[in-house]
């Protein structure tokens, strides 16, 4: 990343670069991908940029990232959480590079830890506590969105809690199957797309059609049915409360509420975190990796 600018301290430098770009999507991808050209140590870092690239190509296909201005305005949510992943990473970049000032909040304190010494495990808390901070700083502009946007919110979050916990509490994540858990997460790996990318998880327009939640989970893939609810559902609560201590942030546990996700989906509608398709595969899936602990 550009060092221009360095007399100022870090986290001036690094509003004003996701300033410059803020209108522009193809630039913010650009931003987020030029973090990972650097080397550390002599060791290039750019495997680690896979998920996240991928996540914010899909991003512009969607439209979510469009400025206001646009003839389809993009999403003023997503536009804020992206928005805070960036301007994380660029305060850690230019501290690690050496301008002056100290982190000024927990996801750039993780982002420079990553820098020092990068491993799978640190990017999880690095990348998780930018996108946490982003979802708990933003919460307004929930309300501008539709429910169905609202639920996949939910969804979106739920998927990147999981993966962090694959690395880092593999028992936790896949039970008895806990050694497939270095595989499925690393980030720097095909598996680990399954859970960060995130398209084949979320719809590829926005905004969303104004369809009953019921319909979106009735035409969901079988296979993602089983993994959804037979392992990740019953480990929701574990999930948010091994994030907010590995990430320390203690809201993340006021998230979920009784199993439920509830950051943007009203917990009077729990009911989508319950199904009654495909019970044999979820009692299989369910036998294999053991109960949630």
């Amino acid at each position: 990343m550009s060092s221009r600018g360095a007399s100022a301290s870090a986290a001036r430098r690094a509003d004003e670069m996701v300033a410059e770009v803020r209108d522009d999507p193809a630039r913010r991808l650009r931003l987020a991908a030029r973090f990972y050209d650097q080397r550390i140590a002599g060791r290039t870092i750019r495997s680690y940029r896979r998920a996240e690239v991928a996540f914010m190509r899909w991003q512009l296909q969607r439209g979510l990232l469009a400025p206001p201005t646009a003839p389809a305005p993009g999403s003023p949510w997503w536009r804020a959480v992206n928005e805070s992943l960036l301007r994380d990473a660029a305060e850690a970049d230019l501290l690690f590079n050496g301008a002056p000032g100290e982190p000024s909040s927990t996801a750039v304190r993780h982002w420079t830890a990553f820098l020092r010494r990068p491993a799978p495990e640190a990017w999880y808390r690095a990348h998780n506590a930018s996108i946490v901070a982003g979802y708990l700083n933003h919460r307004e502009l929930v309300q501008l969105e539709t429910p169905l946007e609202r639920f996949f919110m939910d969804v979106a979050l739920l998927r990147v809690l999981y993966a962090h916990s694959l690395l880092i509490r593999p028992k936790l994540a896949l039970g008895r199957l806990a050694v497939l858990g270095a595989l499925l997460g690393d980030p720097r790996r095909r598996g680990a797309d399954l859970f960060l990318s995130l398209q084949n998880v979320l719809p590829d327009k926005y905004p969303l059609e104004d369809v009953p939640i019921e319909t979106v989970l009735a035409e969901e893939n079988p296979l993602g049915r089983v993994f959804d609810y037979g392992i990740i559902v019953p480990r929701i609560g574990l999930l948010y409360h091994h994030a907010a201590t590995d990430l320390d942030e203690p809201r993340v546990s006021t998230l979920t509420s009784e199993q439920c996700p509830v950051y943007a989906w009203p917990y009077e509608y729990r009911h989508v975190w319950r199904t009654t398709r495909s019970r044999v595969g979820i009692a299989v899936v369910q036998a294999l990796v053991g109960p949630a602990r």
